[in-house]
């Protein structure tokens, strides 16, 4: 029993004596090799990374009575370091083939537009401020004005997102009041958020009326009592229904809501301006021809086939619209200066018919497919003549984004045979500088010029080439 007890007391000695050995902190961030990554990364993340790498040394230490070297040690911050630095926001080259890729941002921002918000957002900005009067004024008060121009309203309001929009519409008119809706419009938006959660949250009881696929007018005004606030009308953006289907249009909900006095609410999701079906697409529902179709308010996202920041519009009646300004939440939906200054820009676009020419979601889906097959044979050339497997191939490219669901737009896709398999060459482009994401068909990595902005063409190649290169 001593005996084990000496032994016990010894094996603690000697790994008292061997962690020791392991640096402090402070001796390690004085080591020349990782100046650099201070001034990268700043010396509290670099002290905190050095506190990982110590602690996983002495773990390993107590089980296997190894240290590491002193360029062990250095290797393994600098891993901790670039694992943390792939985490970080970053401008990322989107090949997946998919325009509204909801995990990359939604609708990108064009250089064009970057370059006037920096000019504005360098100094101060009248974001509630009168110049004219010289005293306070109302923030957001001409991306308004200028969506009311476009949707044809009487009052317009920016929140910052379209799930935050109908929450405020609803707790607005409709708290402790039924809201008449479709079974076949109970939609789940992204992030596992549904309709009806919504609703509950928002302090309406939801009134649901017709079935999955068939709900008619009768539906409605039967379903009308005194309890009932407004009917809601929710588009099916990110799914379509066929086969034997009918839904009520607006025009018929809005002659029911005039006959017993009740607004009309329409959630457009997505949300355009422009006409579609021009580009060979299925005509989506504009948010002026719902203003034009009689309902009182729609809302939409302003980050998808608007193609602006991320934001939650509202327009509509100004009865209506202004009851939803005074509401307290309406300012802790607010948007900021940022968001403001890209949709000023964004709308100005559109009310100069510039739209399809300087939003880059509208250069993707307008862009002739002859263009695109004339970027993949260069590209796929460029890449064969070192010796990399690449070909074209016919292909479809996604809206995505919870848009025009189902609809495609043809393209021609680059086709690489990787040296390695397909998964390991894939997560290498994307843990390139900058990333490169693409998408796998078997043992090929596929990308879509379409979704690449044609500027970074020679990047692309230059990635693959050095990533091919490695991985032979």
């Amino acid at each position: 029993m001593k005996n084990n007890e000496n032994n016990k007391d010894l094996n603690n000695n000697n790994l008292n004596l061997l962690l020791s050995k392991i640096p402090s902190v402070e001796i390690i961030l004085q080591n020349k090799a990782l100046k650099p990554l201070i001034q990268k990364y700043s010396r509290k993340i670099l002290t905190q990374t050095v506190r990982k790498v110590i602690s996983e040394e002495k773990k390993n230490a107590r089980k296997n009575s190894h240290l590491y070297s002193a360029q062990e040690r250095i290797n393994k911050i600098k891993e901790y370091l670039e694992k943390e630095n792939v985490s970080y926001l970053q401008k990322v080259i989107n090949g997946s083939g998919v325009i509204l890729h909801t995990n990359l941002g939604r609708a990108p921002l064009g250089e064009e537009i970057l370059k006037t918000i920096q000019n504005t957002l360098q100094g101060y900005i009248n974001l509630e401020y009168d110049l004219i009067e010289g005293n306070r004024g109302k923030r957001g008060e001409i991306v308004e004005k200028l969506l009311c121009t476009l949707s044809h309203s009487e009052k317009s309001l920016i929140v910052n997102n379209n799930a935050g929009a109908i929450f405020l519409i609803l707790n607005t008119l409709a708290k402790n009041k039924e809201v008449i809706v479709s079974r076949g419009e109970l939609v789940q938006i992204g992030g596992g958020f549904r309709i009806p959660e919504i609703l509950e949250q928002s302090g309406a009881h939801l009134r649901e009326v017709g079935t999955t696929n068939q709900t008619f007018i009768g539906d409605y005004e039967k379903a009308i009592n005194e309890n009932t606030s407004l009917i809601l009308k929710v588009h099916q953006s990110n799914f379509h229904m066929n086969g034997f289907v009918h839904q009520v249009e607006v025009k018929e909900l809005k002659k029911l809501g005039g006959k017993y006095n009740l607004p009309v609410v329409v959630d457009l999701g997505s949300g355009t301006f422009l006409a579609t079906e021009t580009f060979g697409l299925k005509h989506e529902p504009t948010v002026q021809e719902n203003i034009r179709a009689g309902a009182d308010i729609v809302c939409f996202s302003t980050d998808k086939l608007l193609g602006g920041p991320q934001g939650g519009a509202i327009c509509g009646k100004e009865i209506y619209l202004k009851k939803i300004s005074q509401h307290p939440l309406f300012r802790t939906l607010r948007v900021d200066k940022m968001a403001l200054t890209i949709l000023q820009e964004v709308l100005l676009y559109y009310l100069k018919d510039e739209a399809v020419t300087k939003i880059p979601i509208w250069k993707m889906i307008s862009c002739p497919l002859e263009k695109i097959e004339l970027r993949s044979q260069n590209i796929c050339q460029e890449l064969k003549e070192e010796g990399i497997p690449a070909f074209t191939k016919e292909g479809q490219t996604a809206i995505g984004g919870g848009s025009l669901p189902g609809q495609t737009l043809p393209t021609k896709l680059i086709i690489i045979k990787p040296p390695c398999p397909v998964e390991i060459f894939s997560k290498e482009l994307r843990l390139s500088h900058p990333p490169l994401l693409g998408r796998k068909e078997k043992e090929y990595f596929v990308l879509d010029p379409r979704t690449i902005d044609p500027s970074t063409d020679n990047l692309v190649i230059k990635i693959i080439k050095s990533v091919y290169s490695k991985m032979k």
